[in-house]
């Protein structure tokens, strides 16, 4: 007999259901936004490859690559893929632990478990990580994205960085003395640049007050579409390269980008190389799940395009990550900045990801050689911009508002996250967000005696009796024990809403102490799961019909 296949997720990319009835409007809105889409990512893509220990190649890829493969399988109507700031500090501690062509296997690898979990229908156990565990690992990353930045951003002469949090800033504080002030003003002009620029151009800025008489505003208006980490990159680069400034650029450190298409290259399979890599696959695939549909909740949120279809963008999400590695790309996920962007930009459809992608492989033929001008404080400035974004630092003022199983969980994720990893931190809060659970639920049952005559003792059961809170059956068990001899025992289940095995045997135990004592126990009004568990078990068979009169 052939073994039954469990139930799986159809294969059906979002893309094909835009496609009925494809408009030449619908297509000029997709070229419009991911023009814009791919422009944007052009800076980010190499911050964060650079950032993450790669070279700036190995991000345009990504997103060329990766993008195209979300946008053309996956199951959101605008989701963007491509490399994410999340991302920098595990494949920066990947890279340093286990190298480059281990980071390829882990990525591949990742790739095949996140495409089985949305094969098998595993898509929305993500919905289970608890909103205070991502919003703890989610602010932790951006902290340490801020803290790998700050060597360029300083200027500092610093060969490699470490990749813990208290090795990083040993390091930092111990090459304050090569600090380059020129660096340092590109860098702090691109993080103040990126906050004001996009307040100059709102409708009631005091800006566009003053410019509402001038005939050139049409034209200063067409101006305010650029995305502000593309004025910045480019005025940034154009004022470094004009006064010659002594500072690091991609040029000096990476040699440029190479002007061409990626090479094919098969990364050294072997079982036991993956056996060896099965935590950085798992950090991988987990994180990539949680972003790629956590931005496409986003996504959903943003617009009024149907939902996403989790199972699908995993399904997406995993053959991208299988594939960017061969042509020497870093993980793969969805991307909240890019994609908000693509929603404001007023796309229509996936069309406008394969669009983003195909600008920059445009962008990439053709400009490559402009990139080697790009400072690294600039692009450290933009992934400045990107951390603070990216966190969620209004919920520490929040705290005091919220209960301190929230609070524990929240910060103990945050400080994990810096201190160890982003696997760790997770870990620990799925064990904290259960323990609290059990503990919230063991509250909620309670046994209370509401009626007692000489001959019985009634209780009646509230709330979920399970493992957790079995404990509070010895109360009873006590008082059946210090009654008379020959004390019967009714158990009242009409609130008790659910009952496991631990709690069956616990209601075993107390039906043994009565019985002991010579009496009986009975139970009434039990809802359907106690009722069905206990005649499944034998149990009920064992109890007394209630108001059957006591033996003489």
């Amino acid at each position: 007999m052939l073994p039954v296949i469990p139930p799986h997720a159809p294969f059906r990319p979002r893309l094909f259901q835009h496609l009925q009835g494809y408009s030449k409007a619908n297509l000029a809105k997709d070229i419009g936004a991911g023009a814009t889409v791919g422009i944007v990512a052009l800076p980010l893509a190499m911050a964060f490859a650079i950032a993450s220990g790669l070279k700036p190649e190995a991000g345009l890829w990504t997103a060329i690559i990766g993008g195209l493969l979300v946008s053309l399988l996956g199951g959101s109507s605008v989701q963007i893929g491509g490399p994410a700031g999340a991302f920098i500090v595990i494949v920066y501690g990947i890279v340093e632990r286990y190298g480059l062509a281990n980071l390829l296997i882990a990525t591949a690898s990742a790739g095949v478990l996140l495409f089985l979990l949305g094969f098998f229908k595993l898509g929305s156990l993500v919905r289970y990580v608890p909103v205070s565990v991502v919003i703890g690992f989610t602010n932790g990353i951006a902290v340490l994205i801020a803290l790998s930045q700050v060597r360029d951003w300083l200027g500092l002469d610093i060969a490699k960085m470490p990749g813990d949090f208290f090795s990083q800033i040993k390091v930092i504080a111990l090459n304050l003395g090569s600090f380059n002030i020129y660096a340092f003003a590109l860098g702090t002009a691109c993080v103040l640049g990126l906050f004001i620029w996009p307040r100059l151009w709102k409708v009631d800025s005091a800006f566009r007050q003053k410019l509402n008489d001038l005939s050139l505003l049409s034209a200063l208006q067409e101006t305010s579409r650029m995305p502000a980490p593309v004025v910045a990159l480019v005025s940034m680069s154009l004022l470094a390269w004009a006064l010659s400034l002594p500072v690091e650029t991609i040029g000096s450190r990476f040699g440029g980008i190479p002007q061409g298409l990626p090479s094919f290259a098969l990364p050294d399979f072997s079982w036991e190389t993956v056996k060896l890599l099965v935590t950085p696959t798992l950090t991988i695939a987990m994180l990539g799940a949680i972003e790629s549909l956590l931005c496409a909740r986003v996504a959903d949120q943003l617009s009024d395009f149907p939902k996403h279809d989790p199972n699908q963008e995993l399904m997406a999400q995993g053959v991208a990550n299988f594939a960017v590695p061969f042509f020497g790309g870093m993980p793969v996920t969805g991307t909240i900045a890019r994609t908000v962007t693509n929603i404001r930009s007023g796309a229509a459809s996936p069309v406008a990801g394969i669009v983003h992608a195909l600008t920059l492989a445009l962008v990439v033929l053709l400009a490559a050689p402009l990139a080697t001008h790009i400072p690294l404080s600039v692009l450290a400035g933009v992934l400045l911009f990107v951390a603070w974004n990216m966190g969620e630092w209004r919920e520490f003022a929040r705290l005091k508002h919220f209960s301190g199983h929230y609070r524990l969980m929240l910060l103990s994720t945050f400080i994990v996250t810096i201190v160890f990893d982003l696997t760790v931190a997770v870990e620990l809060g799925l064990v904290l967000a259960v323990v609290l659970f059990v503990r919230r639920q063991s509250d909620i049952f309670r046994i209370d005696e509401v009626a007692r005559t000489e001959r019985q003792i009634t209780f009646r059961l509230y709330g979920p009796l399970f493992f957790g809170a079995v404990a509070k059956v010895d109360a009873v068990v006590a008082t059946v024990e210090a009654a008379p001899e020959g004390t019967d025992v009714l158990l009242d289940l009409e609130m008790l809403v659910t009952l496991d095995t631990t709690g069956l045997d616990a209601l075993e135990q107390l039906h043994k102490a009565v019985e002991k004592r010579g009496g009986h126990l009975s139970v009434v009004n039990p809802q359907a799961q106690p009722r069905s568990l206990m005649e499944r078990s034998g149990f009920a068979a064992h109890l007394h019909a209630p108001g059957q009169s006591h033996p003489a």
